[in-house]
């Protein structure tokens, strides 16, 4: 605990920033890696992470700072992940702060009681929780900065943005924010995504694409003794729209056959016609252990051939790498 300074005082909310775009499994390390140290840990998918420590700062007998030192000093050892860690004494100022740190990685404190001297200079839109609309509107009257916006009386913001909103912004503007950190695991789910190389309109490039991220999902499944409830394929199309949407599997499944069926079911769905597509995104949900599935029995052979020859191809995988076996799609693909 820092030396003098009462435990209800001490700047105790951390804001961990992983690398943009890290990757789902090496997110859940990371995670894990924070709950070793603090027992309050809420997920805030894609790659970031709150941090409830004053309980933690009490066990270890250190202050915040120290232990962000030892959190980064963690993760880049064990992971080769480093960490921004924003510090202070709300979500607000915490995550505010991580945000000013630039790539890879750092740590930056802010005080009890500094929050809102050390808020003033910022751009408004620096202000976590400000949007790019927000920022706009509030540009537009003149509030350029964080000092000047929390210098406004709450009922000004509240004409500018709104009701709720305009409380927020103007509490959040002097360092309040009330909030407390509760506990929230990363939702059980993992995702594979696949980027076109140039727009494409090619319905069979686009079922082979999605052949790909089948077998990659199927293989990442097994891997981690896991199987779906659900998937969720997401598109994405020139120009910035998406469609997306979520089925719910018969059975829970980690197996090609069922994931492929489900998947081009949505795909169906999805009604293409003209809609130039720049990549997709795959995504199993509601996970379950692959040992809480009850095995049926098939009187289908050739679904049992086909689940021989994935388990061949796993081992093969495990032993030479995910490249050695490929769908016949993407080699024509190539060819």
């Amino acid at each position: 605990m820092t030396a003098g300074v009462p435990a209800r005082e001490v700047a105790s909310v951390m804001h961990v920033r992983c690398p943009d775009r890290l990757p789902e499994d090496r997110f859940r390390e990371v995670l894990e890696l924070l709950a070793e140290l603090c027992p309050v840990v809420r997920a805030l998918p894609p790659s970031a992470a709150l941090v409830e420590v004053k309980g933690a700062l009490r066990y270890h007998g250190v202050g915040p700072r120290r232990l962000a030192e030892v959190i980064r000093l963690r993760t880049v050892a064990r992971l080769g992940v480093d960490v921004r860690i924003g510090i202070g004494p709300t979500i607000t100022v915490a995550a505010t702060a991580s945000r000013q740190i630039s790539s890879p990685g750092g740590i930056l404190a802010v005080d009890h009681g500094q929050a809102a001297t050390w808020l003033a200079p910022l751009p408004v839109e620096a202000l976590h929780g400000i949007g790019p609309r927000q920022a706009t509107v509030l540009r537009g009257y003149g509030v350029d900065s964080v000092g000047v916006l929390a210098s406004l009386p709450p009922a000004t913001v509240q004409r500018m943005l709104g009701g709720r909103a305009g409380r927020l912004a103007a509490d959040r503007a002097r360092g309040i924010d009330p909030r407390p950190v509760t506990p929230r695991t990363l939702p059980t789910s993992t995702t594979v995504s696949h980027t076109f190389a140039r727009d494409t309109l090619d319905g069979a490039e686009v079922r082979g694409a999605l052949l790909d991220l089948v077998v990659q999902l199927g293989a990442l499944l097994r891997q981690r003794e896991q199987a779906a409830r659900a998937l969720h394929l997401a598109l994405r199309f020139a120009g910035g729209p998406s469609w997306e949407k979520s089925r719910r599997l018969p059975e829970a499944s980690a197996h090609e056959d069922d994931l492929r069926t489900m998947v081009y079911r949505l795909i169906d769905a999805a009604g293409l016609q003209r809609g130039r597509l720049t990549g997709l995104t795959l995504r199993g949900e509601d996970l379950v252990d692959a040992d809480q599935i009850a095995q049926q029995i098939s009187l289908d052979g050739a679904r049992e051939d086909r689940l021989i020859a994935e388990t061949v191809s796993d081992r093969i995988r495990a032993k030479f790498g995910p490249g050695a076996i490929v769908p016949a799609a993407t080699l024509l693909r190539v060819s």
